[in-house]
């Protein structure tokens, strides 16, 4: 008797699920999207990167062998094609006298080395109310913002361009061509470097997140604007010697930014003063500038960092895009030990890039070209990098692409 009253729930929900989701339906639009691609890179030199060599930063330092020779000197082929995306843009019924919408993204890039897997690129609602809008949950960082360069790698142009995306609280209020932004931002996929590597737990023990305010003019062709973020972490609870401490760490980055787009036709610029911020794929990171003799508290001092890029593109269906881009460690204002950071030992990064792309409807294919030097070397007390010596990679990369 169970058994038969079982079958017939389950026949029965069976039949009204249809009709429950057509209801949980109703408002709602969906535009599903996607593309498939390919990248295959070869660089002349070991590298700093992530994600199967595909993600590139710059070229590591020389490492001799007993016989003097340069471990990092060899070339890095590869083929990579979990950037494949699927996404949906949802458009719902009015809430609150906004409009509504929601994007859900992922590829297939995974975590860690656990490639092939899912991975959330985007996943947020927004409430429109024309004027103003509220957004959460995860997208872009408020750093890589509006103004980004147009090239072929999937590096958005790091380490001179803030490349990542983070569960976020967002404001912006845009009325006649002004554009201001607030916003709280965590970080997920990828995080500061502390006492116990690249974690979380830094921000979380802080209790505040990343604060971001930015101001932008926009017409029809020009965007200009400036942006700031404040970051404070909580280093430490605990000393080595047993100690309960709250070390606090404060920094401040900036930001200034241009572009003007008219047809096909696109000039971008953007330009850094940036403090402990490599969790955006950008050089620098803190030092040790004091430690308490009794207790073994420590303070920190960050690595200033500036790095600007530039950025042309031309073209239709043929496209050149052209970008440029420098960094220089500023060092500490502080005497500061204990280096934590990535490329803490490069006092500058010198970078071309030149590519060409073919389009056809859905279809696109690109070659680019990319020659970075990076100068290394040894650190002095406040954490500038002195006696340089340059090392330089050519990356050559091929690209396809179809989107749907």
């Amino acid at each position: 008797m169970k058994y038969l009253q079982n079958l017939l729930a389950g026949i029965a929900i069976v039949m009204l699920a249809p009709q429950t989701m057509s209801a949980q339906k109703k408002g709602f639009s969906y535009d599903f999207y996607g593309s498939v691609r390919n990248d295959i890179f070869l660089s002349s030199r070991q590298s700093q990167t992530s994600e199967e060599g595909s993600f590139y930063l710059f070229p590591l330092d020389k490492v001799y062998d007993a016989e003097g020779k340069d471990l990092n000197a060899g070339a890095d082929l590869n083929m990579y094609n979990m950037r494949t995306r699927l996404g949906v843009n949802v458009t719902g019924p009015e809430l609150f006298g906004a409009k509504t919408s929601a994007t859900v993204e992922m590829d297939f890039r995974g975590n860690g080395s656990n490639i092939g897997l899912i991975r959330v690129r985007h996943a947020y609602f927004n409430l429109d109310w024309g004027t103003s809008s509220l957004l959460l949950g995860q997208t872009w960082h408020p750093l890589y913002g509006n103004v980004t360069p147009e090239i072929l790698d999937i590096n958005s142009g790091a380490p001179y361009n803030p490349d990542d995306r983070a569960p976020q609280i967002r404001y912006r209020y845009d009325n006649q061509g002004f554009m201001f932004t607030a916003a709280a931002a965590w970080q997920a996929q990828n995080k500061s470097v502390g006492p116990n590597g690249a974690s979380s737990e830094y921000i979380r023990n802080s209790g505040i997140p990343e604060l971001f305010l930015g101001l932008d003019y926009h017409d029809q062709y020009f965007t200009l604007g400036i942006g700031a973020e404040l970051l404070s972490l909580k280093m430490r609870n605990k000393t080595d010697l047993g100690y309960k401490v709250n070390e606090r760490f404060t920094t401040i980055s900036a930001e200034a930014h241009l572009k003007y787009k008219k047809d096909n036709f696109l000039i971008a610029a953007k330009s850094f003063m940036t403090s402990n911020m490599t969790m955006l794929n950008t050089l620098g990171g803190y030092g040790v500038s004091n430690i308490d003799n009794k207790t073994g508290k420590k303070e920190y001092s960050p690595l200033r960092i500036s790095h600007s890029w530039l950025n042309i593109a031309y073209g239709s269906n043929w496209r050149l895009n052209i970008l440029g881009g420098y960094a220089k460690n500023l060092g500490a204002s502080k005497a500061v030990g204990e280096l934590t950071g990535m490329g803490t030992n490069i006092d500058q990064t010198l970078t071309g890039v030149i590519g060409i792309s073919r389009s056809w409807s859905h279809l696109k294919l690109g070659l680019e070209y990319n020659t970075t030097t990076a100068w290394y070397g040894s650190n002095t007390a406040k954490g500038k990098v002195s006696n340089t010596h340059a090392v330089t990679n050519h990356r050559l990369m091929f690209t396809t692409q179809y989107a749907f």
